[in-house]
């Protein structure tokens, strides 16, 4: 199994690469973020997790910066360890960041938040809302025991371009609610 997503990772590495490289012209961020927004609702006193994209990632910062300005409460995930579920800090577009594992930048100081909402990065993704990572299986983990506790939603952040036709899933991969592209809005 880890060959197959192995090999699917390198291909979908290359349609997002395609995708990133013509954001701008397309204006495919500032449609997805019209259409991650219309999907969250109203944000007032809701903690919503997003990220700091790295590399060819779809930008989550112009809708984390809307739901900041909305009254949600936004923070960005911090890897613990290998092998540990992610824990959150509180972001706002102010907030100092430094480096912090793997290359993703964390805010350097700030409450330790528990999201209802999780926007999620991806390599690729399919019709049924499988999502295909890094392989380090963070979120795979972090929804798993966010879920055992109480409702979260899990909505993919991504380029249309990144869409395969399926994924192969393992027992411990799990479906996101939602994935939305600059094309609109895709439910399992």
């Amino acid at each position: 199994m880890s060959d197959v997503k192995a090999s699917l990772r390198q291909s979908a590495f290359a349609a997002r690469q395609r995708a990133f490289d013509l954001r701008h012209q397309s204006g495919a961020v500032t449609r997805a973020t019209a259409h991650l927004l219309a999907l969250i609702g109203p944000a007032h006193g809701l903690t919503v997790a997003g990220y700091m994209p790295m590399r060819s990632e779809m930008d989550p910062l112009p809708a984390m910066t809307a739901l900041h300005g909305q009254g949600a409460r936004i923070c960005v995930p911090v890897i613990a360890g290998r092998g540990q579920p992610l824990d959150f800090r509180a972001w706002t577009p102010e907030a100092p960041m430094i480096d912090g594992p793997f290359g993703a930048r964390i805010p350097e100081s700030g409450d330790w938040l528990t999201p209802d909402i999780l926007i999620v990065p991806l390599v690729a993704f399919d019709p049924t809302c499988n999502r295909l990572g890094y392989g380090g299986g963070f979120y795979d983990r972090t929804l798993a025991r966010l879920a055992a506790t109480r409702p979260v939603r899990a909505l993919g952040l991504a380029f249309a371009a990144q869409r395969l036709p399926a994924i192969p899933t393992e027992p411990t991969d799990v479906a996101l609610d939602a994935i939305v592209t600059e094309d609109g809005i895709l439910r399992p």
